[in-house]
């Protein structure tokens, strides 16, 4: 235990690189789930393909593989055209990397979250809407959107602690990361048992608190529901 003590500043700052990491993955996949559902709501039958061959085959891709691909893969991709242009040796950043593929693998699920939620709001509301003179703008902030909330939350919250334990397979690629340096750091003094029953205990820390959070954002938005 003295041994795990030492660590903990070490270990602590690799939890706040997996926070972080988990939270800008977040952020690009709502942005490409957004977009993904527009085109599959309103898009025509080129954005509808396009989004159906996204959502069908990154869903059918393990993240270590895209972890694996784009850190890789990408940085020989990159390199070649670069020995092409004559530009300079380019190092794709670990960070940057799990960041990009964990977005792009959780876009994909939280495009069907939001279609989801979209085809749940009831048609007769925003007709309603525009029949009492509302415009579209004060429809969609009104009328749509808290419904739209409400629905999504809980596929929402659900991609968040699933994307989250998917921070753990960053470590592979080098990422001093929770994982990446509990498993250095177990490894140094022999004590992995220990090193790796912190970051579970981190995990479920990190997943408590979310899961207080987006309780608290559900009863919120159902209350709204209730007594618009």
């Amino acid at each position: 235990m003295d041994q795990l003590l030492a660590y903990i500043p070490l270990l602590l700052r690799g939890a706040l690189v997996t926070v972080s990491l988990a939270v800008l993955a977040l952020i690009l996949a709502t942005c490409l789930g957004a977009l993904a559902a527009a085109g599959r709501i309103t898009g025509g039958r080129i954005a509808r393909a396009i989004v159906t061959t996204y959502t069908t085959l990154v869903r059918g891709v393990p993240d270590l593989v895209l972890i694996l691909l784009i850190y890789f893969g990408g940085q020989r991709a990159i390199n070649d055209l670069g020995a092409m242009l004559g530009w300079e040796y380019v190092a794709l950043s670990k960070y940057w990397s799990g960041v990009l593929s964990i977005g792009f693998l959780y876009g994909a699920y939280l495009a069907e979250t939001f279609r989801g939620a979209y085809r749940t709001i009831p048609r007769g509301q925003i007709e309603g809407a525009y029949a009492l003179g509302m415009r579209p703008v004060p429809t969609l902030l009104r009328v749509s959107l808290p419904q739209f909330i409400r629905f999504a939350l809980p596929g929402y919250a659900n991609v968040w602690q699933v994307l989250v334990k998917s921070t753990a397979v960053v470590s592979v690629i080098g990422l001093e990361d929770l994982v990446g340096l509990a498993n250095d750091a177990g490894k140094s003094v022999r004590e992995p048992f220990i090193f790796f029953s912190f970051v579970l205990v981190m995990y479920l820390v990190i997943t408590y608190v979310s899961t207080t959070f987006f309780e608290a954002m559900e009863r919120r938005y159902a209350l709204k529901g209730r007594h618009p």
